[in-house]
């Protein structure tokens, strides 16, 4: 399963719910018709698409699992994914979060600086959080003139990124 987002407020009284994507094109994720949520560590239900629209700056989702305004209410903070082999193909330099995690990180002086334990959404770009045994967790932009290449077979992404920073 991946975690493509995460569920928010409700909007309005029909059991639309603000949808918090993990992701550039979420707009994509409509041509799924079942999505599955769960609260972090609780098993995974599957539920019908109903909508997806872009309102004002944001996404509303309508899912056949939150009937009304109450439900959604309760739905705060759960986890919206799809198994692998329901998500689109990505495209050259495109990757699932989860497609990161886990990664070894490598800077171009081959320091390995620790691996991918996560990634956060901060509205500019995404960013990695790297981790290493005994050292305080890295924050590094996923962006081009940070990250040169990511190599998934080789389970790798190489950086330009100093051990010291």
């Amino acid at each position: 399963m991946v975690v493509l987002g995460r569920l928010a407020d409700p909007y309005g009284i029909l059991g639309w719910i603000w949808l918090y994507p993990f992701g550039d094109d979420p707009l994509t994720w409509a041509e799924a018709p079942r999505w599955w949520v769960a609260k972090e560590g609780e098993p995974w239900r599957e539920c019908g698409l109903k909508g997806l629209k872009v309102h004002g700056k944001g996404l509303v989702v309508a899912l056949d699992c939150i009937p009304d305004r109450s439900t959604a209410e309760s739905m705060k903070g759960v986890l919206v994914g799809m198994p692998r082999d329901a998500l689109p193909a990505t495209k050259k330099d495109e990757f699932y979060w989860d497609d990161l995690i886990g990664l070894d990180v490598v800077n171009a002086a081959d320091e390995c600086l620790g691996k991918v334990v996560g990634l956060l959404e901060t509205g500019a770009n995404a960013v990695l959080r790297v981790a290493a045994d005994g050292q305080a967790e890295r924050l590094l932009p996923f962006v081009s003139s940070v990250v040169l290449t990511v190599d998934k077979k080789a389970g790798q992404i190489r950086v330009e990124w100093g051990s010291d920073w």
